[in-house]
């Protein structure tokens, strides 16, 4: 049943998203939220965003160092205390074995309670606007680490050499979706996410933070606040309130 999670908090949260700037639009005002609470929150950030400039007179290697410290700016302003880059090139994003593998490193590494990221399943957001590539294979790579390669301790038993023991995350929450089943009220945080947005200015003039404040006026339409950021919460380990809907071989897992 759709539901605000107003009180909700977890310990710690990953935010994993493909480039700078895209947790600021899907989830800056729930984080902040959750980091003035108490929560840990670390951002992972797929690719460099290297490709993300019309400059002609810009080079591949500037813009990863200039991105890089936008997206260090806009993550203190929301009390994001951890980022980790993982280096991919900006555009060419591929939900790989090699990526899953990285994300499942990182996963067992911070230990999340909730991971955080794209509805990889969205692929036409409007008439206007296609998701990116890179925001699919972001999310499709991190939901099959978050289940269940960062669960299994026999898939990439080399993690195990390593030191990172398995871990099972409680809840994944997809943003950017259209299948939402929770609103976060970010009334108290809105000012926050306009400011983490503008921390940015390579990626985009200060009347984008505005539509984004737009955007979450939109995301919170019947719900009984101004402002939301809606998600697709999975929460593992919880009997389903129906029968699944379809119980073929292998569905035990």
């Amino acid at each position: 049943m759709p539901s605000n999670v107003e009180e909700f908090v977890p310990a710690s949260a990953m935010v994993v998203v493909a480039h700078p700037d895209d947790a600021e639009f899907m989830v800056a005002g729930t984080v902040a939220k959750w980091a003035a609470a108490g929560a840990e929150v670390t951002y992972v950030i797929v690719t460099k965003g290297d490709k993300g400039s019309d400059d002609p007179e810009m080079t591949p290697g500037r813009l990863t160092a200039i991105r890089e410290a936008e997206q260090r700016a806009a993550a203190a302003i929301l009390g994001v205390r951890h980022c980790e880059f993982m280096g991919y090139e900006d555009g060419y994003l591929q939900p790989t074995l090699d990526l899953r593998r990285d994300i499942t490193r990182l996963i067992r590494r911070h230990r999340p309670e909730v991971v955080l990221c794209f509805d990889p399943t969205n692929r036409i957001f409007s008439d206007t606007y296609v998701n990116h590539p890179d925001h699919r294979a972001s999310g499709d790579a991190t939901v099959d680490a978050v289940f269940p390669s960062a669960r299994d301790r026999l898939t990439f038993p080399e993690l195990l050499i390593d030191g990172y023991q398995p871990h099972k995350v409680a809840q994944l929450w997809l943003g950017s979706t259209r299948e939402a089943n929770v609103w976060v009220n970010i009334a108290g945080t809105i000012d926050l996410k306009r400011r983490a947005l503008q921390a940015h200015p390579s990626q985009f003039p200060p009347e984008i933070a505005e539509f984004a404040i737009q955007m979450s006026r939109w995301s919170a339409a019947g719900q009984d606040f101004e402002f939301a950021e809606a998600f697709r919460r999975i929460t593992f380990d919880v009997p389903d309130v129906a029968p699944p809907t379809w119980s073929g071989p292998g569905n035990e897992r």
